[in-house]
């Protein structure tokens, strides 16, 4: 009983292995007409040539998370130029900025 069962259960594995075939991302199709176009579309362009995308990409400097110069961020920049002038201490003089080490003894 048990042979029989262990052959039923490798006949099963058999089946499932068989029955699953390549997939398209496996072996994407190639020949297609929708390929075929884009490949002559590709092969069309002049090589050296790079598009401006759409949209403010431009405007975005490159690693700067994608944000754009905007009037928010120019008034931010002024703040920040004039901060130590605004925070004064109790006798006048310019308080020391805080460093990357955490609270200043």
């Amino acid at each position: 009983m048990s042979k029989v069962l262990a052959a039923l259960i490798a006949g099963f594995f058999a089946v499932g292995a068989y029955a699953q075939g390549t997939s398209q991302e496996a072996a994407p199709p190639t020949n297609t007409p929708s390929q075929k176009r884009a490949e002559m579309k590709k092969d069309a362009r002049k090589p050296g040539v790079v598009n401006q995308t759409a949209g403010d990409t431009t405007k975005v400097s490159e690693g700067s998370g994608g944000v754009t110069a905007t009037a928010a961020d120019k008034k931010a920049a002024e703040r920040q130029a004039t901060r130590s002038k605004r925070r004064l201490n109790k006798d006048g003089t310019e308080k020391m900025p805080i460093g990357q080490g955490g609270t200043p003894k």
